[in-house]
């Protein structure tokens, strides 16, 4: 062991800890102004419900998929496991397994569905930077870049502000309604809501079946 290094772990060191009393009030999310916060949580909140939505779609759209009788055990049986990951999965292996569904179901022929799918992993970049960033402090203008990088190593570079915000959440609530549309243009009712349209999925007494 050399002498510098012996003479270092003989020095006594001195710890800290935060002073937690002295902290300003709402820290760490002190520098933004109540609206900044109100506009963040809802663009949010719209991201999970779009999450959400798209769980739902998935089930509706792989229970309606018809099958030949001989195929309809294997069916079942994959479908299940499908929609137990679907429950944990994040925005993008929802829209993945979204997109797979409605290609393979006969029935559907949606109307520029691949630009559907690229505005949702647009939105999807743009979630994960909102709901993980750490918001620096806002500039002159209000606006604030969050410190955001993703698995690609790409800097989140955009500078957000209530506006931006505002729009983002109409942008998902408007992909909602696309999802939602998926199924409805069917004549089917989207799971758990009370809209027109044959339910797609029914309990009868002591069993569950497809509504058909």
């Amino acid at each position: 062991m050399s002498e510098e290094v012996s003479q270092l772990n003989s020095e006594k060191t001195t710890g800290y800890v935060v002073q937690r009393s002295d902290l300003t009030d709402n820290f760490p999310t002190h520098v933004h102004p109540p609206a900044f916060w109100e506009a963040l949580g809802r663009a949010v909140g719209a991201f999970g419900f779009l999450e959400e939505t798209l769980l739902k779609a998935i089930f509706a759209v792989t229970a309606t998929t018809p099958y030949k009788d001989s195929d309809i055990a294997a069916a079942y049986e994959a479908w299940v496991p499908r929609l137990t990951r679907s429950l944990s999965d994040p925005l993008g292996g929802l829209i993945d397994t979204y997109g797979k569904a409605v290609r393979d179901h006969p029935g559907l022929n949606i109307e520029n569905f691949d630009s559907l799918l690229d505005d949702l992993r647009e939105a999807s970049k743009i979630r994960n930077a909102i709901c993980h960033g750490s918001w620096d402090t806002p500039n002159s203008d209000g606006l604030s870049v969050p410190f955001f990088v993703n698995k690609q190593g790409e800097v989140f570079d955009t500078p957000i502000g209530v506006d931006f915000l505002a729009q983002l959440r109409r942008a998902t609530t408007d992909l909602i309604c696309s999802v939602i549309d998926t199924v409805t243009h069917m004549g089917w009712q989207f799971p758990s809501s009370n809209g027109p349209g044959r339910v797609v999925w029914q309990s009868a007494v002591g069993t569950d079946s497809v509504s058909t």
